[in-house]
């Protein structure tokens, strides 16, 4: 990406790439489920998560894009020249199944919203955008997709202007964000643990490393030598990656206080449907709430699933030796394609479970919370532990290490929360 924007001249279009994905991914119908249980339940009281996870979160996705870039190899490759093959099979494992659930969760989501706006069977729908999803990710060149779908992503916006025809008090949501007032009770380190896995997500670092690692064998392949870790290539493989979670944490805060000032004020603090969800939107959307609210969910998951296969994909075929890209034709890369269809077909067989949709985003939120922790110990033990990995400022390699230490530290407090009397 770097030496591809330099060719360019710079520019913010120019490099704006794999971060900026990253980001809208990271917004999918997990995020929006929980972001709006977390205001229901809670009103402003969690909002300072969505400003302390901003540094971490970012730190987080630029040092595995750094990895990437300049190792021309993904997370799992990075982590097996690391840590034993147990350890990196036991990573591998965790983060399919995250994926796996996370994908049958956001199917789960959108056939909820399909069923919104056009009534029928929210199941039929679930597993038609399974198949959907499926060969759109076989037959189109993921650049391709999600340059067209990332556009409907921006429907979420629409959780701003909601913002602004409610009252809020402004002062009260500036306090929240910078001083916990909420006790850390069970219910609550709970929602934390969900709030800290929906943005700081590890299918986002095996994803992002590997686009980053594909534009720089690109590079190299054109100008014929290893587009190291420059001055330059950091700034904007920086740049990229902080827009991206900068927008995407502003559609979480902007979720939030809406689903506070609108649920949780009328006394619904317990989200049990799409429909209850979709309510938020109402002040601003009218009779057009549902579908909005139905074209978010759809929006983002058509962008999100793929992601979420594709990471699991990637960290399964370096794991094996195996090619692999949502670039190559399905014909070269069999065995990588094959994991792929695996991992979306079982999501959309796990639609077809009795799992309330809305429970089952929730809680996806909350395992990834759960298994980012021995993931970004891994990814932390590969930036730090080489002379060959690229030299990444002193800053960054701090932020990295304070981001897995808070996700320990939250894990860790649930676990404690979970079995003390």
């Amino acid at each position: 990406m770097a030496d591809e924007t330099e060719s360019k001249g710079g520019g913010l279009l120019g490099i704006l790439g794999p971060g900026l994905i990253t980001g809208a991914a990271d917004d999918d119908p997990s995020g929006i489920a929980t972001y709006s249980q977390a205001g229901a339940q809670f009103g402003y009281g969690l909002l300072w998560t969505v400003l302390l996870t901003l540094p971490f979160m970012a730190a987080i996705q630029i040092i595995s894009a750094c990895i990437g870039w300049d190792t021309h190899r993904g997370l799992t490759r990075n982590i097996a020249r690391r840590l034993p093959a147990w350890a990196l099979l036991g990573i591998v494992a965790l983060l399919t199944v995250a994926n796996t659930l996370n994908i049958a969760a956001d199917l789960a989501a959108m056939g909820e919203g399909l069923k919104l706006i056009a009534g029928g069977p929210a199941l039929v729908y679930a597993s038609a955008f399974g198949i959907v999803c499926l060969v759109a990710e076989v037959l189109i060149p993921y650049h391709r997709y999600a340059g067209y779908l990332k556009y409907l992503t921006l429907v979420l916006f629409v959780y701003v202007g909601a913002a602004l025809t409610v009252h809020i008090p402004w002062g009260q949501v500036a306090l929240a964000m910078v001083w916990p007032s909420t006790p850390l009770t069970h219910d609550v380190l709970l929602t934390v643990v969900a709030l800290f896995g929906t943005t700081i997500s590890p299918y986002l670092f095996f994803w992002q490393a590997s686009q980053e690692a594909e534009e720089s064998h690109l590079s190299w392949r054109r100008r014929h030598r290893a587009p190291r870790l420059t001055p330059r290539a950091f700034r904007h493989i920086a740049l990229d990656t902080v827009f991206g979670m900068v927008v995407s944490n502003t559609i979480a805060f902007f979720i939030i206080v809406t689903t506070a000032a609108t649920l949780h004020v009328h006394g619904i603090t317990q989200i049990n449907t799409a429909a209850q969800a979709a309510e938020a939107l109402r002040p601003i959307a009218g009779e057009l709430t549902f579908a909005l609210f139905a074209m978010g969910l759809i929006g983002t998951g058509m962008l999100a699933v793929p992601v979420l296969a594709g990471s699991a994909a990637y960290a399964v075929a370096e794991a094996f030796h195996m090619r692999g890209s949502l670039e190559l034709p399905a014909n070269r890369a069999i065995g990588f394609y094959a994991i792929v269809s695996a991992a979306t077909l079982a999501g959309a067989a796990l639609t077809l479970t009795n799992i309330d949709p809305i429970k089952m985003l929730f809680w996806t939120a909350v395992i990834n919370g759960v298994v980012a922790v021995p993931i970004m110990l891994a990814m932390m033990l590969v930036a730090a532990s080489s002379k060959d990995e690229p030299k990444l400022p002193l800053w960054l390699v701090v932020l990295g290490w304070l981001a897995t230490a808070l996700m320990a530290i939250a894990v860790g407090l649930l676990a404690w929360s979970s079995f003390s009397p």
